[in-house]
């Protein structure tokens, strides 16, 4: 509607990219996802550990704290910014 790109748009394809081993495609769709798998993939697997460990606890809450989501939302908005401006 505006003309502009989200910070998602390509996602979807990027996340097929990803998941068939075409990794130069899946950057090339979305850059911010690309790197972002290992993150949100980490977070997955830490919410289905059912007893995680002092270590499994702490990093948790050292990637996904509050700390940790602020620069995390900072990111996606420059992101967005440096995505629209090219």
């Amino acid at each position: 509607m505006t003309g502009l790109d989200c910070p998602g748009c390509g996602g979807q394809r990027a996340v097929h990219y990803l998941l068939n081993g075409q990794f130069k495609q899946a950057f090339a769709q979305n850059q911010l996802l690309f790197f972002l798998a290992p993150y949100i993939a980490t977070g997955f697997y830490l919410q289905l550990v059912p007893k995680p460990t002092l270590n499994e606890l702490k990093l948790r809450k050292f990637l996904y704290g509050r700390r940790a989501i602020q620069i995390l939302l900072a990111l996606i908005i420059a992101f967005t910014i440096i995505r629209n401006m090219a």
